[in-house]
């Protein structure tokens, strides 16, 4: 028996998807806004449905209706919901939801994301990385160069396929983006790392990365440490190019040679 008398609702209101990150156990409004927005970027909800109400859902799932109430209000932050006065609870329309919070990215990968979708993901990757990258050769100093190294080392000796290596990984852009010195680069950060997390495990869920990323990254870090702004920028380009390369070919259907030329 579970030693939390939460534990067993948590497991019942979120399903076990392949690459969850730990959902803290006692957050149950927070397992439910998990549930609910997967189960609406499937499609189970779709945009100007009503969701069950609170009463029935709350009987329904044995959890409070204050906890209900806080989901809602998770996912109305992040756009996907909204509220009002008798009429319940409705899906809005996709272009209103936040695809760039971190939270909905991961929920987004625990479903089988479609190839506009990807698609769409690296595109902004490579609107931003490259210049960034530019940006990075120009302004950063020892202690982002010191950062990437470490992580670079890290990445190679824990590979992609763990999360020590996933965490380097992470750092590495992060240091990336915080050496450009730029605030509005900056606060991309979040959302640029969620996307480079969950998109390198979607991609090697049902089988090891096809390739070592890592001299690839190495490239980039060359560049920004010889202060060579247009080497990094190609560098990085091609780093996303061969990434989004990897993901569509992880994808059921899809083959190396059925990327899309971007």
């Amino acid at each position: 028996m579970s030693e939390d008398p939460t534990d067993d609702a948590v497991a019942d209101i979120v399903p076990d998807v392949a690459f969850r990150s730990p959902i803290s156990q006692g957050r149950l409004h927070g397992a439910l806004a998990h549930k609910l927005g997967v189960d609406i970027l499937k499609g189970v909800y779709k945009s100007g449905e009503t969701l069950p109400n609170e009463i029935e859902s709350s009987s329904a799932l044995e959890i409070s209706r204050s906890a209900y109430r806080e989901a809602i209000r998770i996912l109305a932050a992040k756009g996907m919901v909204e509220s009002r006065p008798k009429a319940g609870t409705r899906v809005t329309e996709r272009s209103r939801w936040n695809i760039l919070d971190p939270e909905v990215l991961r929920w987004m990968f625990e479903t089988e994301p479609s190839n506009d979708f990807i698609t769409g993901l690296f595109e902004l990757r490579l609107i931003t990385e490259p210049a960034a990258a530019a940006l990075a050769a120009q302004r950063r100093d020892q202690s982002h160069l010191d950062i990437m190294d470490k992580a670079l080392n890290l990445m190679a000796s824990e590979t992609l396929a763990t999360e020590a290596g996933r965490k380097a990984d992470l750092d590495f852009h992060n240091a990336l983006l915080d050496a450009t010195n730029n605030e509005a680069l900056i606060c991309l950060s979040s959302s640029i790392g969620a996307a480079v997390s969950w998109s390198t495990r979607f991609k090697q869920r049902h089988s090891a990365l096809p390739r070592d990323p890592v001299p690839d990254h190495r490239a980039v870090y060359e560049a920004i440490r010889r202060q060579d702004p247009n080497d990094a920028r190609w560098c990085m380009e091609t780093l996303v190019r061969l990434a989004l390369r990897d993901t569509q070919a992880s994808m059921d259907g899809a083959s190396l040679g059925a990327a899309p030329q971007l």
